[in-house]
């Protein structure tokens, strides 16, 4: 299963912190209920992106990993 997005997030690249942080700033342009697409390159974000959304309340629907390419999709609370 593969959530439906509205928004997209790309961080393929980057380490941590600066997924999360981008993360950050993109969803709370977001309004709620909205559903954002993450890729990742960094395995850091298995630990972080969970976290981010427990902590601030958002929902991960669903995570997928392939090699070295991570995708995520939250739902903002």
């Amino acid at each position: 299963m593969t959530s439906k997005a509205d928004h997209s997030l790309d961080t393929s690249g980057l380490s941590c912190p600066e997924p999360v942080m981008m993360l950050h700033n993109k969803i709370r342009d977001m309004a709620a209920g909205e559903v954002l697409e993450i890729l990742a390159t960094d395995p850091a974000t298995t630990r972080d992106i969970p976290k981010f959304c427990n902590f601030l309340g958002h929902e991960l629907l669903e995570e997928q990993h392939d090699g070295d390419h991570y995708r995520y999709w939250v739902r903002k609370a």
